[in-house]
């Protein structure tokens, strides 16, 4: 069974520069299609890397607070983390012509604690929708309409 969802879209803007949007926790609200990201907690690093714990305020329903963890981690080109739950939000880079990148985000809760959960539920379609929505929000930000 595929415990991932995942989507493509090509961006007009060069991996470098996307890489740098993804590395600063203080930037993701600007990604965030699903609407529950409210801000980057104080004390977070400035730039991610392998290994860094970073925490968001988020409210889903009720207000609360999330600390990633960075899991997986190739300089302009590939992101990964996950929280207590175990499940990750990838994202990957591929270079394309004239700056643009093909960027693909990723949910997937095969690494999850409880992974059967989620195969019953909702959340993946829910999450899928929202990519779609985060990858919109990141090429506006770039500049595509």
């Amino acid at each position: 069974m595929t415990r991932q969802v995942s989507v493509t879209r090509r961006i007009p803007a060069s991996a470098p520069e996307i890489f740098a949007l993804l590395t600063d926790p203080d930037k993701h609200t600007i990604l965030d299609g699903s609407g529950t990201v409210r801000g980057a907690r104080g004390g977070n690093p400035e730039r991610l890397e392998l290994g860094s714990r970073f925490a968001m305020d988020m409210k889903l329903g009720a207000k609360y607070r999330i600390t990633n963890k960075v899991v997986e981690f190739e300089q302009d080109r590939l992101i990964a983390w996950r929280h207590f739950y175990g499940h990750r939000w990838r994202w990957e880079l591929v270079p394309g012509d004239n700056g643009t990148t093909d960027v693909t985000e990723t949910f997937d809760w095969a690494p999850a604690r409880i992974p059967f959960v989620f195969d019953r539920s909702p959340v993946p379609r829910k999450n899928e929708a929202a990519i779609r929505k985060s990858l919109e929000r990141l090429a506006a930000h770039f500049g595509e309409r």
